[in-house]
């Protein structure tokens, strides 16, 4: 599966982007995704995960609360709703997906997306 995201930008602190994760290639409901974001200096964590059927997710304990991560299979496409954003969410996010949510939730995803830039500012 290849994966392309996208709606990254430039916002103020409080307030809210909706990033896209768009999936082409093999069937897209066959996978689990994961978004997950890396800041300069740091290592690449997992921020939300969502199941294949869009029943179960996991959320990071920084964005527990305010950000929201949600599937459309029908248009091959994950959404990270993210709200009430912090200076701290400052990061290149990725989205990535394996058939198996275990993989995605411990980091190692076989399909990864290119980045997209998240910028909050205070």
């Amino acid at each position: 599966v290849q994966l392309q995201a996208s709606g990254g930008g430039l916002v103020q602190a409080g307030g809210s982007l909706r990033l896209s994760c768009a999936a082409s290639g093999r069937t897209f409901s066959s996978y689990a995704v994961g978004w997950f974001r890396q800041a300069p200096g740091k290592e690449r964590d997992v921020v939300a995960t969502v199941n294949r059927g869009g029943t179960s997710t996991y959320y990071s304990d920084s964005v527990k609360g305010r950000f929201t991560i949600s599937r459309d299979n029908a248009k091959n496409t994950v959404y990270l709703q993210m709200n009430s954003l912090k200076p701290e969410d400052t990061a290149v996010y990725y989205c990535a997906a394996d058939s198996s949510l275990g993989s995605v939730l411990f980091g190692r995803p076989e399909n990864w997306g290119q980045g997209t830039q998240v910028t909050v500012s205070s």
